[in-house]
């Protein structure tokens, strides 16, 4: 197991690889970016389940392939009740689905639809799933937390931003 202090050895000292460097601290040459960024976070996620909000966050962070939002928005998760269980299958949840509500689903769903644009929309089947599971209103948060947590993706990716280090509820 890693420890916290050193991240690059184990409790049995076996050495790992070592931790790269972030390109970029973005948030500090970009503050103003940052307070936007939080405020509209929390924005995003007013109305929704804590929990639906980190899965879809998980999930995101995944197909995007940002380490420190993954670590994040795991460590969120279980601090929220999410059970590990459901964390470690998101990457598999279609074939995963009898872990999930209908309604989890259909957001997860909507989650990738909106991550990968490959198609150039969100196709009308995955939209009206998700519209059959929430209201309107509720609908254009979870929409809202999708695109921000992509944005913060972009953030992360782009600088490698290096994870491991957070605590649950630290970006509060």
């Amino acid at each position: 197991m890693t420890t916290h202090a050193d991240p690059t050895t184990t409790d049995e000292q076996v050495p790992h690889a070592p931790e790269h460097t972030p390109r970029l601290n973005w948030s500090a040459h970009a503050p103003e970016v940052l307070k936007a960024m939080i405020r509209l976070d929390a924005a995003a996620r007013k109305g929704l389940d804590p929990k639906l909000v980190e899965l879809v966050k998980v999930r995101a962070s995944q197909i995007n392939h940002c380490a420190l939002c993954v670590d994040m928005h795991s460590k969120d998760a279980l601090a929220a009740g999410e059970s590990v269980e459901r964390i470690i299958q998101l990457s598999a949840w279609e074939e995963s689905a009898h872990f999930y509500t209908e309604k989890e689903l259909a957001a997860l769903a909507l989650t990738e639809a909106v991550t990968v644009l490959t198609e150039g929309f969100v196709p009308d089947a995955v939209y009206e799933r998700a519209a059959a599971h929430f209201e309107e209103a509720e609908l254009a948060q979870l929409i809202a937390a999708i695109t921000v947590i992509n944005a913060w993706n972009r953030f992360g990716v782009t600088c490698r931003l290096v994870p491991g280090h957070y605590r649950a509820g630290q970006h509060a």
